[in-house]
């Protein structure tokens, strides 16, 4: 599953995942944030539903990130006005900046399961100090993929340690076809001592 492959995904309009809207549970969320400068992480940002809320809400400190350089034209299609060099077509482990917020849309549905422990460092190490991951997760046993599932306890496990878990819950807002089988959660970073 590397670029190659979710060009290819894209190419072919075969994006089941792609729910045609921001996700309910993000829109939730960032309609509370206050800051409107903060520095903000989409990664798998896919068509860039999320994006769009974002920009057309005031916030202007947004990167997008997705291994295809076609779901992020269709972002600068519709958003002509976004920065080009906001707009990153790359692997997420490569990525290098800090960031005040990620915003996770069932990103980690789409990694490989056996990277789940290097994807939670990633995160830690983009993040300011401090700083939070919010989003949603898929809440259903881990088997083929993807999308690649998961299960409370084992997100808790993954993320113990280098954050603190404010929130992981049965997502209330999930669209129709992902009821029930959605977490939300709030992930702050924590200070590591050592």
């Amino acid at each position: 599953m590397d670029e190659k492959y979710w060009q290819q995904r894209w190419e072919e309009g075969n994006t089941p995942w792609d729910m045609g809207s921001a996700s309910p549970a993000l829109v939730a969320y960032c309609t509370q944030l206050e800051d409107k400068d903060i520095a903000i992480l989409i990664p798998g940002a896919g068509s860039g539903h999320e994006v769009d809320w974002l920009w057309a809400n005031g916030f202007r400190n947004i990167t997008a990130l997705d291994w295809s350089p076609l779901a992020l034209e269709r972002i600068a299609t519709r958003l002509p006005e976004f920065p080009e060099s906001q707009l990153v077509a790359g692997d997420f482990f490569e990525l290098e900046g800090r960031f005040d917020l990620i915003l996770e849309q069932t990103f980690l549905s789409a990694i490989d399961p056996g990277k789940r422990r290097a994807y939670a460092l990633k995160l830690f190490s983009l993040l300011k100090q401090g700083a939070t991951v919010a989003g949603v997760l898929f809440d259903f046993p881990l088997d083929g993929g993807p999308p690649f599932g998961g299960v409370d306890a084992d997100y808790r496990q993954l993320f113990e340690g280098l954050f603190e878990i404010k929130t992981m819950e049965r997502c209330y807002n999930s669209i129709p076809p992902r009821d029930g089988r959605e977490l939300f959660f709030i992930l702050k970073k924590r200070t590591l001592e050592g």
